[in-house]
């Protein structure tokens, strides 16, 4: 029954404890405030680098109760009904104390709780005051005690109640120290790096991969925060990312992400940004919530609803069972990303700019300075570090250019493209890595790609693609070349390059998922130029397509081949190469057996266009299939508009078909070379 202590999932300082049923046995009880004491106790092992005197206190204090405890339970004394109610309030104020003391010693946690300090001091005088009521109404002659035992335990009770848990002096001076730190960004002065030493010392955060878990506690944090919350929280991620970036040297771990640069066709070109949209207010929602019929509102859409005495659900008109929001954090982060990669502002108001740097600087200032601080830093370390220091600043900017747009903005007007595009012919593998995972990034900013392709860094990319010593480098430039053809220049430029083609499918044979899919993805970019789609099917692209979806890919590969392949087959080369490659039975399968609604629409763009642009035999084939039916009319009522369009037009034409068939004017004298060019 009190498990749920340790349940990982509860925000940080908050004490969701759980009090003892009623009906719980003195032993059993007893045996459990036994171990939760034990178990606090083993946080006299724990670093905390604030709160020292509180926690140190604190453990002190259970120590003591816990050889009372364990007297009880030796002298296997009988307690009365008073005693096992003041054991129960003990038992709840533990619980939380437990929770405290795992909240103040948490690692990535240090800069937040040091400027909660005050809260969290008052939190251990509250939660020991809370055992020290109960201890002072325990019936004491009422257990079977040695005396010093009882004298011990009286002793705690005055100690607790008595015990001051004032916020720490050292505490106190070092969050003065952050927010001076802070207020000098907001001056736009860079602060006296004596004084960010001294608060990272006081935190005892030593080295870069200490520095980068506040940054990420913090991220996660800043998802679950109010507004007010979250303008702090960014200043302190702003002033963790200098410190990570400015005062360590060394870099203890930087393992490849696998998944680097990963950008999906289904997200960046099917994906309709209509399908953000509240219902309500039709805007792109930026904080999601879901109501009790499931469906989901952008929040201050549907608290201006609810306010206005409604109480059913605007889109099904169900009557709400309760007026409880659910955050939508999936959907959040979803629209956030979609966002970032198509710059596409979250602004709702035209009193709002539009312009994402100047968003974020208003809602953390402070973030803003030590992001350009820090952007010029790494900038000057491109041009004029030692190779160490010129790797370990690639690596920095690929992290901070990952998680923002203004970040993004600062790294590219801080003058790092041109050293970035340097350090691709570099011959240590790591730090071309870095460099090319870091273009990647600022390639997503429409500023990135300009300066990229004006500097002639396509040249060097395509290099990196070609012949980089590292696989996963090869893959993260194929990536890089996917957010530069989503310019219409850039594309065409991009085509006509002899060896950017062939490199990218060279790695669709090659590449390991990830590599595959970048590729493919590479491609699918390059065909919404059309002068491109004569290079891609001369450098046989087509049948490697139709074999990675014959070999069991994983579904996102497979919804991306199949992308490509709708692309393709809108020309009649691309379509006459399908049916060449034994594509058609393949796709024909593939629609009435994906779990994908976006695959299975791919599929019917394909059938289509082989139905229009191949021979009389394609639409012969799929009328023979009495089973396509049913998958087609599945999509007509349950696919997207654009999908179910498609399906219909695929059924007109084989009832067509199957209506002159019937009717016996249909000519067998077709030869299949004749082509339909109905449109």
């Amino acid at each position: 029954m009190f498990q749920s202590f340790n349940r990982s999932d509860r925000r940080i300082l908050s004490f969701p404890a759980v009090h003892p049923c009623e009906s719980i046995s003195p032993v059993t009880l007893l045996g459990s405030l036994i171990a939760l004491s034990t178990s606090i106790l083993n946080y006299q092992s724990k670093s905390f680098p604030t709160q020292k005197r509180n926690a140190r206190e604190t453990l002190r204090q259970i120590g003591i109760l816990l050889i009372f405890f364990e007297e009880i339970q030796d002298r296997r004394s009988v307690l009365p009904d008073s005693v096992v109610l003041c054991f129960s309030e003990l038992h709840l104020a533990f619980q939380k104390i437990q929770f405290l003391l795992e909240d103040c010693s948490r690692e990535g946690a240090r800069l937040w709780i040091l400027m909660k300090s005050q809260f969290v001091a008052t939190q251990f005088r509250v939660l020991i005051r809370a055992f020290a009521t109960a201890l002072e109404v325990l019936p004491l002659n009422c257990i079977d005690l040695t005396s010093e035992v009882k004298e011990l335990v009286e002793l705690v009770a005055k100690q607790a109640r008595k015990a001051r848990f004032d916020l720490d002096a050292n505490d106190e001076c070092a969050a003065k120290d952050v927010i001076w730190i802070l207020n000098q960004f907001e001056k736009r002065i860079e602060p006296d790096m004596s004084v960010v030493k001294r608060v990272l010392d006081h935190l005892e955060i030593r080295s870069w991969s200490e520095c980068n878990k506040e940054i990420r506690f913090m991220e996660e944090l800043s998802l679950e925060c109010d507004e007010r919350e979250v303008t702090l929280l960014k200043s302190l991620m702003g002033l963790m990312s200098y410190c990570r970036g400015v005062m360590f040297e060394e870099i203890e771990s930087s393992g490849t992400d696998q998944t680097e640069g990963r950008c999906s066709v289904e997200m960046l070109s099917c994906l309709n940004p209509e399908d953000f949209r509240c219902p309500i207010s039709l805007e792109l929602m930026t904080d999601p919530v879901t109501v009790s019929t499931g469906q989901t509102y952008d929040r201050s859409s549907i608290q201006k609803w609810l306010r206005a005495g409604n109480i059913i659900c605007p889109k099904t008109g169900e009557k709400l069972i309760n007026k409880e929001l659910v955050p939508n954090s999936a959907l959040r982060k979803l629209i956030q990303q979609f966002c970032e990669d198509h710059g596409v502002s979250l602004a709702k108001t035209e009193t709002q700019n539009s312009n994402a740097a100047r968003t974020i600087a208003v809602n953390s200032p402070a973030a803003a300075e030590a992001t350009r601080f820090l952007s010029k830093f790494l900038a000057r370390r491109l041009v004029s570090g030692t190779g160490e220091q010129k790797n370990k600043a690639a690596y920095e900017i690929r992290l901070l250019a990952k998680s923002s747009v203004f970040n993004r903005c600062c790294l590219i007007e801080a003058g790092t493209v041109p050293p970035l595009l340097n350090l691709l012919s570099s011959t240590d593998a790591p730090t071309q890595e870095n460099a090319i995972a870091a273009l990647l990034k600022l390639s997503k900013h429409s500023k990135g790609k300009k300066v990229i392709m004006d500097s002639g860094g396509l040249k060097l990319i395509l290099k990196v693609l070609k012949v980089g010593p590292r696989l996963e480098s090869r893959q993260i430039a194929a990536a890089t070349l996917f957010y530069l053809a989503s310019v219409d220049k850039y594309r065409s430029l991009i085509g006509e390059t002899p060896e950017a083609i062939p490199s990218l499918v060279e790695l669709i044979k090659t590449g390991t998922t990830i590599g595959k899919m970048h590729a493919v993805v590479a491609i699918f970019g390059l065909l919404l130029c059309r002068e491109n789609c004569p290079r891609v099917l001369a450098a046989g692209t087509v049948p490697l397509l139709v074999h990675l979806l014959a070999s069991s890919v994983k579904e996102d590969l497979a919804t991306e081949s199949l992308a490509a392949l709708a692309k393709l087959s809108e020309h009649i080369d691309g379509s006459l190469a399908i049916l060449r490659a034994s594509g058609l039975p393949l796709i024909t399968k593939i629609l009435q057996s994906s779990p994908s609604r976006t695959g299975k629409e791919y599929c019917v763009s394909i059938l289509l266009s082989l139905c229009i642009n191949g021979s009389i035999e394609v639409t012969v084939d799929l009328a023979k299939d009495p089973t396509l039916m049913t998958s087609l009319y599945s999509l007509v009522t349950e696919g997207t508009s654009h999908g179910s369009k498609k399906a219909c037009s695929l059924l007109k034409i084989i009832h067509k078909f199957l209506e002159t068939d019937s009717s016996g004017l249909r000519s067998s004298q077709v030869p299949q070379e004749r082509f339909l060019r109905v449109r």
